[in-house]
C-alpha cells in the first residue's frame, strides 16, 4: 500500500509544484540563457531504482567541461567552475527543481536516497550497492538534509577533498540511506519534506536530530 500511496502523492505534488513554480522556471531559464555559456539544463546519468541508470535533469550551474577541470566531480565552496547564477541556484537548491519532471516520469520520488553517478556508486561496498536503491532515488532525503552543506565540508576538510569524501562522507551517507530504508513510511517521508523546507529557512537548525533521534552521527 505504501508504494502505491507514495507514487500517487509523487505525481500529484510534482504536477502541482510544476504549475506553481512555472514563473520561477521562466525567470531562471531567462537568466541562464544570457549568462556564462548559456546552458540551461544539465543532463547526467545517475544510478536509479534497482540500480538501473537514468538521466537526471538539473538547471546548469557549472561550466560545460567542469568534470574535466579542477576537482572533477567533487565541488567545493566558491568553486571557480560554478557560474554566478549557478552559485545562487546551488545555495537555494533551486538547481534541483527540474527533477520534478523525473518524478512525473517515475524515475524518482520526492523522498529517497540521492542518486549517485556510477563512479560514486561503485565505491560503495557490494552489500551496500545491493540495498541502497531498493527505493527510488529522491529529490530530497535524509542524506540531502544531513549533507545540506557538503560543499563547505569539502572546503574545510584537512587534506585531499576526494579522500575526505571517500573515507568520511560517503560511508556516512550509506548509513543514513540505510537508516531511511529501515524507517521508511509515509510519516517518515512527510517529516523529511518538512525538514527540507525548514533547513532552507534555518540552515543552522539541529531539528533533524530531534525528529530522528537515532540518526547515525558522522565521525570526523
Amino acid at each position: 500500500m505504501y508504494p502505491f500511496i507514495k507514487r500517487f502523492f509523487d505525481i500529484c505534488l510534482a504536477l502541482i509544484a510544476i504549475i506553481i513554480l512555472s514563473p520561477f522556471f521562466i525567470v531562471i531559464i531567462f537568466f541562464l540563457s544570457i549568462t556564462a555559456e548559456r546552458e540551461i539544463f544539465y543532463l547526467q546519468e545517475r544510478v536509479g531504482y534497482k540500480n538501473k541508470p537514468f538521466n537526471i535533469l538539473k538547471f546548469a550551474t557549472m561550466l560545460k567541461n567542469s568534470p574535466n577541470i579542477g576537482t572533477g566531480d567533487i565541488t567545493v565552496r566558491n568553486d571557480p567552475r560554478v557560474t554566478v547564477v549557478g552559485k545562487f541556484l546551488r545555495i537555494t537548491k533551486m538547481n534541483e527543481l527540474p527533477q520534478l519532471f523525473n518524478i512525473v516520469k517515475g524515475e524518482m520520488s520526492f523522498v529517497g536516497p540521492r542518486p549517485l553517478v556510477q563512479k560514486g556508486f561503485d565505491d560503495y561496498p557490494e552489500d551496500i550497492r545491493f540495498k541502497i536503491y531498493n527505493h527510488k532515488p529522491g529529490l530530497t532525503g535524509l542524506g540531502s538534509i544531513v549533507f545540506r552543506d557538503e560543499e563547505l565540508l569539502m572546503t574545510n576538510c584537512k587534506g585531499n577533498p576526494r579522500t575526505f569524501y571517500s573515507n568520511t562522507i560517503q560511508p556516512h551517507k550509506a548509513k543514513i540511506e540505510l537508516y531511511y530504508q529501515q524507517h521508511s513510511g509515509l510519516f517518515t517521508d512527510l517529516k523529511i519534506i518538512f525538514l527540507t523546507g525548514w533547513i532552507i529557512l534555518f540552515p543552522k537548525s539541529n531539528l533533524t536530530n530531534r525528529i530522528f533521534p537515532g540518526l547515525p552521527e558522522m565521525q570526523l
